[in-house]
């Protein structure tokens, strides 16, 4: 849908630097994309609780969470699976904005899908491949998908009746279905301090 020419977006009182400054941190979004049941968003919630025992600001904004809420009259066609990207992009740049470390733990199964977040926050963005296998993460299935998807209960269910595209060129890749959690926060605080995301603890 086209911008309407009479609508523009406010000027802030408050600058991005300004934010950014206060907080200690840059503004940037961080997606954990994988597998259903790769540990996307234990990894997402681990994460966000480190960062907010250190004071640093962040929020995470989960696939399904979003789905419960803003994205709820969405579903799994590819053009609702679109729109879930796009607006998921759209929250997160307000927040980038805002000087917020935004978590996304998003499936986000295609390449084209996560150029959405590309175009949307260039540089602000932080691609991160929980790289579990098909195979642990059906053994895992803790919402009891998989096995429903094998039933035919569930259609266009991603690693069974849809693709999962991983991602050629992840700014980091963690095996979340060899590692434990804390060995893969550990390896993503370390990333993100070297990539000058977060202050070095």
């Amino acid at each position: 849908m086209p911008q309407r020419s009479d609508v523009l977006a406010p000027v802030a009182s408050i600058s991005r630097a300004q934010r950014e400054a206060r907080n200690g941190h840059r503004g940037a979004a961080i997606l954990l994309t994988g597998l259903p049941a790769a540990g996307k968003s234990t990894l997402a919630q681990a994460l966000h609780a480190d960062l907010f025992g250190r004071g640093l600001h962040s929020v995470v904004l989960d696939g399904d969470g979003l789905r419960t809420g803003l994205n709820r009259d969405l579903g799994f066609a590819d053009a609702d699976r679109l729109e879930n990207i796009r607006r998921a992009s759209e929250l997160a740049a307000l927040l980038v904005e805002n000087g917020q470390i935004v978590i996304l733990a998003m499936i986000a199964p295609l390449a084209e899908l996560r150029d959405v977040f590309v175009r949307r926050l260039g540089d602000d963005y932080r691609e991160v491949w929980c790289s579990a296998s098909l195979a642990i993460c059906e053994q895992r299935d803790p919402k009891g998908h998989y096995a429903r998807a094998r039933r035919g209960e569930l259609t266009g269910f991603t690693g069974v009746s849809a693709p999962y595209e991983p991602p050629a060129q992840a700014s980091l890749v963690l095996d979340t279905g060899a590692l434990p959690v804390a060995a893969c926060l550990d390896r993503l605080l370390t990333w993100l301090a070297e990539s000058a995301v977060v202050p070095k603890a």
